[in-house]
């Protein structure tokens, strides 16, 4: 198949390219490159695609819209998976209006492109920061999700709204993919993992918020990657039970879909540092800090109606997974 995906330069945009590549499929990958951090990384990351032929990429902002217009007329993708987003959740106090461009704008431009091209299936990149004040654990597709505590947040909830318009009016199938916390070889510098890790090399301090408190359900990159392209492979579906007199906010009566794709094993952020501890054999300073605004302090994933839909769980430990982030590390870095 014809595949484009948004956000190609990204930590999990590039890493599920090479998989569709290495399945045989053909890839056109959209990235603007821009400074959100180390752009030499997001060049590194499109250089692994370069053994395949049946890869292409464009530098282009999602939110210009005649380019988009233009892109999907060109290329004619008959799948489309959006991950082409303003990440981060402490990055959109200071700068909201990115967010509105990108996740909002942006997001717009691609439904219209893939109702306007006949696009076969939609899949988008949520966010586990939709469940905001939502304090039911594990946290459930079938929960209530309109109290988002940041703006990234309320753009992920956005987003599934506008996808679903989209599902109804003109029967485009999508599907919201809710990540959780994803980690991993190639990661993004302003997660957790990477600064960490950065930092205790140097042996400097590394803020730890909520006093270490904090629990989430860490889910490593090859883990969502297989998720993923069993999704996009799936397209949605009405639920043929779904009634207003009792809506389901996990499904509709129209061709869209929202799932959870996490590791379902919450981890203690301490546990998370010890891990890491002992893969670098090296002692971690800690700044014990108060919890941030805009985030929450426990992650836990419900996915039970993942595993049911698609027949597949996250199966990485913490251990195994950052060890061999920090072997990646390390080979990247020279370190």
């Amino acid at each position: 198949m014809k595949i484009l995906i948004t956000g190609a330069a990204g930590f999990i945009g590039s890493s599920l390219s090479l998989k569709l590549l290495a399945k045989g499929h053909d890839v056109l990958g959209i990235d603007n490159l821009n400074d959100y951090y180390d752009v030499s990384l997001k060049k590194a990351r499109l250089e692994r695609h370069l053994d395949f032929n049946r890869f292409n990429h464009i530098n282009l902002n999602i939110e210009d819209r005649d380019s988009i217009r233009d892109i999907f007329k060109k290329y004619n993708p008959e799948m489309v998976v959006n991950l082409a987003a303003q990440a981060g959740v402490r990055y959109s106090i200071e700068n909201p209006m990115s967010y509105i461009d990108t996740n909002l704008t942006g997001f717009g431009n691609i439904l219209e492109g893939c109702r306007n091209n006949d696009v076969r299936h939609l899949v988008y990149a949520s966010s586990s920061s939709v469940y905001g004040s939502n304090t039911n654990m594990p946290f459930s597709i079938h929960d209530n999700v309109d109290h988002p505590l940041s703006l990234y947040a309320a753009t992920k909830k956005a987003n599934e709204l506008m996808a679903h318009t989209y599902s109804n009016l003109f029967q485009l199938p999508t599907t919201g993919l809710r990540f959780f916390t994803v980690y991993g070889p190639w990661g993004r510098p302003d997660m957790a993992l990477f600064k960490f890790t950065k930092a205790m090399i140097k042996g400097e301090e590394i803020p730890v918020f909520n006093y270490g408190k904090h629990r989430r359900d860490f889910t490593y990159i090859d883990d969502i990657v297989e998720g993923v392209s069993r999704v996009l492979e799936k397209p949605a579906a009405a639920n043929l039970d779904w009634t207003s007199q009792n809506p389901d906010p996990g499904s509709s009566n129209v061709p869209w879909r929202v799932y959870n794709i996490g590791n379902n094993q919450p981890v203690e952020l301490m546990s998370y540092i010890s891990a890491l501890e002992k893969s670098l054999s090296i002692k971690a300073n800690m700044r014990l800090l108060p919890l941030q605004d805009g985030d929450v302090p426990d992650t836990y994933a419900n996915i039970e109606d993942f595993i049911k839909d698609f027949d597949y769980k996250p199966q990485t430990s913490i251990e195994d997974g950052v060890q061999n982030f920090v072997k990646w590390y390390k080979d990247f870095y020279n370190v």
